[in-house]
């Protein structure tokens, strides 16, 4: 078939775009469907966020972290030594968005959990440029004075247990119990405090 009877028919090219285009997408994504190291298997150590991280990483998202943070330490030396041992799918299979990322306007947070205190944290969250100067991340104060819901944590807990997480019912039961009395900035400090300490070599 030459090229120049393909350009003339408008059918014709249409149905090798689709066609090419298919076969490149299967080429593609069929090797990480049925590749397990890839995806859908947690890593050694990663288990699904507890109540309490799961209603930080929620506030996380909504608050826009992800905006100038990423999660995401590419397989550099570079990064390695600043950041430690460089991400791995397993490490995101609870994640829902998953938080990696390219955007660095601040540091990457993949392994932040246990560098600072939580004072520290809760201090940086309220009036960032207290603890660094040159810093042009915004404040949350607001972060202190909102308390989380337990019964929507307990839903939260079910609904991801519906979609195959392995939360028991003995966690999905105590949830509520273990976000009484917290705000989402004691949520959004232990969701950070616990990037990166689970994954096992660390």
């Amino acid at each position: 078939m030459s090229h120049e009877v393909v350009e003339k028919n408008v059918s014709l090219m249409a149905v090798l775009i689709v066609v090419v285009i298919s076969v490149a997408g299967l080429v593609e994504i069929l090797p990480l469907i049925f590749e397990k190291s890839l995806v859908g298997e947690p890593a050694e150590g990663i288990k699904p966020y507890n109540a309490l991280a799961l209603e930080g990483r929620d506030v996380y998202i909504r608050e826009g972290c992800y905006g100038c943070h990423s999660q995401q330490i590419r397989p550099f030396v570079s990064e390695t030594e600043r950041y430690g041992p460089y991400s791995i799918a397993g490490e995101s299979v609870y994640d829902r968005p998953f938080q990696w990322g390219s955007k660095r306007t601040g540091p990457d947070l993949a392994r932040v959990g246990g560098r600072y205190t939580d004072d520290w944290h809760r201090a940086h969250l309220i009036s960032p440029r207290d603890l660094v100067p040159e810093s042009n991340m915004p404040g949350f104060p607001w972060l202190e004075k909102r308390f989380i819901d337990g019964e929507v944590t307990t839903t939260k807990l079910k609904r991801l247990q519906m979609l195959g997480d392995p939360y028991s019912d003995e966690e999905v039961a105590n949830a509520a119990a273990m976000v009484e009395g917290k705000t989402e900035m004691d949520a959004l400090i232990h969701y950070m405090q616990g990037l990166g300490t689970a994954r096992s070599g660390r």
